[in-house]
């Protein structure tokens, strides 16, 4: 027998076995907790709490250390490309080169989406979100795509993976398109996956588009570093929703739906709002002073990070696109110099360094979106696009694990004992 925690509680002792993972904390299992002591564990955010098995990514926040498949965040997304990514995190391992070419092609063979979707998108508001539109069409690809939402068959779930990932760009590019009234644009598969997504969201019909290699390679990286996040909030709804049945396609527009939440996915944009509101460089000592100021509501969005307690791995990287970015576009915005100031003061400003508020990926990534040219309000859509691929991964594990079983957290009730109903009128 490997190695057993006790649990002393009324009197009684209880053990429960302790499972190791291949790098990161042990952890005790406690699924016949309550079948042995007759009580729960109280764990309100699951911070504590180990929700399931997972060979796809690892984080240390302590060291900074963020893995996909046992390779680091910063050698993928100097070296690698998204699509490489995203069959990294599908299948287990880098591909070879065939089984990249072969795995890309079968992506841009189903970017295109159902004629009739248009139709479904005219029905929202102009001034809709795009995340609302996200949300609505990706859970109504269930309702055009009968042929890839049986769970059981694996060939159907590949379909539905290849299709989701594939036309997330569409979707994305689409909701954009309409909220300013341009005509949408149609995929071009000789283009790669980032300089599709950017000719759809850029190009005008009547003029060819020019994809800069600096900016196709920033949004690369962008999709690269948000493509997962191992359990983090939406992540685990898609699985809580996928525990039950339900169809890939709901079950990612579940994740959408979690992910537009402005403590999850809107922080790139809380942070670039932060930096327009310092305005110029020579603020930014004020509202350093202000963010030290424990009375002050001011806070310095896009420093520090829930998990990583050491420098953002993601952010390493994205700290050298910026300036590839601004370099290429020629940048000469008041908010960018900002951001590279405010960078710098902060990196070298012992409070922040002991506090260990370093830049994060959000920081940099609202920046460059928006050099780019994206609208604050596109932010959370980009990130539900590259995270797209992080789910499909995290759900086809689920589905396969023979451990999983329908997500049912417990509670602890704290409302009123049983009571009798007393009649309306005597009340």
């Amino acid at each position: 027998m490997g190695d057993m925690a006790k649990l002393a509680l009324g009197g009684k002792e209880a053990e429960f076995p302790v499972m190791h993972g291949s790098v990161g904390p042990d952890v005790i299992d406690i699924r016949k907790l309550y079948a042995q002591t007759g009580v729960f564990t109280y764990d309100p955010g699951f911070t504590s709490t180990a929700s399931c098995e997972s060979k796809i990514t690892y984080i240390d926040g302590d060291e900074g250390v963020l893995l996909h498949r046992g390779y680091p965040i910063n050698q993928l997304a100097e070296q690698s490309s998204f699509m490489e990514v995203c069959y990294l995190l599908l299948n287990g391992e880098l591909p070879k080169q065939d089984e990249l070419a072969s795995f890309t092609r079968t992506i841009s063979r189903h970017t295109m989406l159902h004629e009739q979707l248009t139709t479904f998108l005219r029905g929202f508001r102009r001034d809709a979100h795009p995340m609302a539109i996200m949300c609505g069409i990706v859970g109504a690809l269930s309702a055009f795509y009968h042929d890839s939402t049986d769970i059981t068959d694996v060939q159907q779930r590949m379909i539905a993976s290849h299709r989701l990932i594939a036309k997330m760009p569409t979707i994305a590019a689409m909701a954009y398109k309409y909220s300013v009234g341009q005509p949408i644009l149609y995929p071009d598969n000789s283009l790669s996956y980032s300089a599709n997504f950017l000719r759809m969201t850029f190009g005008v019909p009547a003029e060819p588009y020019e994809v800069d290699p600096a900016v196709e390679r920033a949004m690369d990286r962008i999709f690269i570093l948000h493509a997962d996040h191992e359990q983090n909030a939406s992540t685990s709804t898609v699985r809580l929703a996928g525990s039950s049945g339900a169809n890939p396609f709901a079950c990612i527009a579940a994740g959408i739906a979690c992910l537009w939440g402005p403590a999850h996915g809107g922080a790139n944009e809380a942070a670039l709002n932060m930096l327009r509101e310092i305005g110029t460089p020579d603020r930014i000592p004020h509202y350093i002073e202000r963010a030290k100021d424990k009375n002050d509501p001011f806070r310095l969005m896009g420093f520090g990070h829930r998990v990583y307690k050491n420098y953002d791995p993601r952010a390493t990287v994205m700290q050298k696109t910026v300036r590839e970015v601004f370099s290429a576009l020629k940048v000469t915005d008041p908010v960018f110099e900002v951001a590279l100031q405010l960078e710098e003061m902060a990196l070298n400003d012992p409070y922040f360094i002991e506090k260990k508020l370093f830049p994060n990926v959000d920081f940099y990534s609202g920046v460059i979106l928006s050099a780019i040219g994206f609208p604050t309000s596109m932010f959370t859509a980009l990130f539900a696009l590259a995270r797209t691929v992080g789910w499909i991964a995290q759900w086809n594990e689920m589905i396969t694990d023979p451990d999983q079983k329908i997500g049912r957290p417990r509670q602890l009730y704290t409302g009123p004992t049983q009571r009798d109903y007393v009649p309306i009128d005597r009340r």
